[in-house]
Parts: C-alpha cells; structure tokens; sequence
C-alpha cells in the first residue's frame, strides 16, 4: 500500500471515530463502518486491526474525559465494559477479510447488516455479564437483549449511514485520485 493510500484510509477512520463527539443519536455510531472499511482497504491486516482499535481508543478518550467528564469524576482511561465494544470490533474486521475481497454496494449493505447483528450480540452479551440489572441466567440473557432491541433501529441505521459515506467517498476518490489506487506489492 502507497503512503497516501495508507494515510487517507487511516484518516477517514479517524475522522469516523471522532464524529462520535458530535450530537448524535443513541447507537448511531461509526463503529462498523470504520471496521469493514479497515478491512477492505488497508493491504495489511495488522494495520486493518490496529486502526480501528487506534482511533475507537482516541475518540474514548476524548469523549470520556470531555464529554462525560462529570459523570466519571477523574481522568478515565478505559470504562467499565470497554472490552465488549472492542471485541466485537475485531471480529467486525475479520468479517471485513472475508467480505471484501472484491467492494461492491451489495456487499457493503450486508456487511453492514451482519455487522450490525455482530456487534448487537457481543455488545449485549457483555451487558448481560458486567451488569447487575439483570441475573446470570438465560431469562436474564433474554431479558438483555430485548431491552436492548429499540436501540438496534438506530445502530443499523448508523451502520449503513457510515459504511456507506466511508465506502462511497473513498470509492469516488479512487477514481479521480490515481495516488489512491491500491497497487499490488510484487
């Protein structure tokens, strides 16, 4: 991958994230789009991995120590149940690996389908294990996930909203920046 590639696809993964700062609603967040596009446009796996963690880290930080400073009463470097928006994150970019060896808009609206489903579960689950609002059993597993369902509406509309404007701009530039065309190492 040329530096430039490599530097605007990192950017807009950045700028995803730190979108998060502006109002917004409840679920309507850049975590999926910026994953799948990690994956399907950076050549390096690792840097398609560490990106998104990267800048999901970044904007935490900010938005945790600014935004929500009152609520934390100190600097917060990692919250309660931060595992469980991480991880899905990672399994978000395999799916990518997978799903994006060609970019189509068919494969980025079920990309951003099946992402959203993936995050839903292990996010829930994570509520499920770290809360104390509902019990360690399958009622309070059940329980979790269908508080959890009116939230979904609005975390797959904000999954096809960035997927589709990261995607789509990116796409759009490729063809009127050649520096952007991903060229194969031999």
């Amino acid at each position: 991958m040329n530096k430039n590639r490599f530097m605007v696809v990192a950017g807009f993964i950045f700028i995803a994230a730190l979108s998060r700062i502006l109002p917004h609603p409840h679920n309507f967040a850049p975590i999926v789009g910026m994953s799948l596009f990690g994956a399907a446009y950076f050549g390096n796996k690792k840097w398609a991995l560490a990106i998104p963690i990267i800048a999901m880290f970044v904007s935490d930080l900010v938005i945790n120590n600014t935004i929500y400073a009152s609520y934390y009463g100190s600097f917060q470097l990692f919250t309660d149940g931060f595992a469980w928006v991480y991880l899905p994150i990672l399994a978000i970019v395999a799916l990518g690996f997978v799903l994006f060896k060609k970019v189509s808009v068919t494969r980025v609206i079920a990309g951003s389908l099946a992402a959203s489903v993936v995050f839903f579960i292990v996010s829930n689950f994570g509520v499920w294990l770290s809360s104390p609002l509902y019990p360690i059993t399958s009622e309070g597993l059940l329980a979790c996930y269908t508080a959890a369902i009116p939230f979904f509406q609005n975390a797959i509309l904000g999954d096809l909203f960035y997927a589709g404007v990261m995607f789509g701009v990116f796409e759009y530039a490729v063809k009127k920046v050649p520096a952007l065309q991903f060229v194969p190492v031999k």
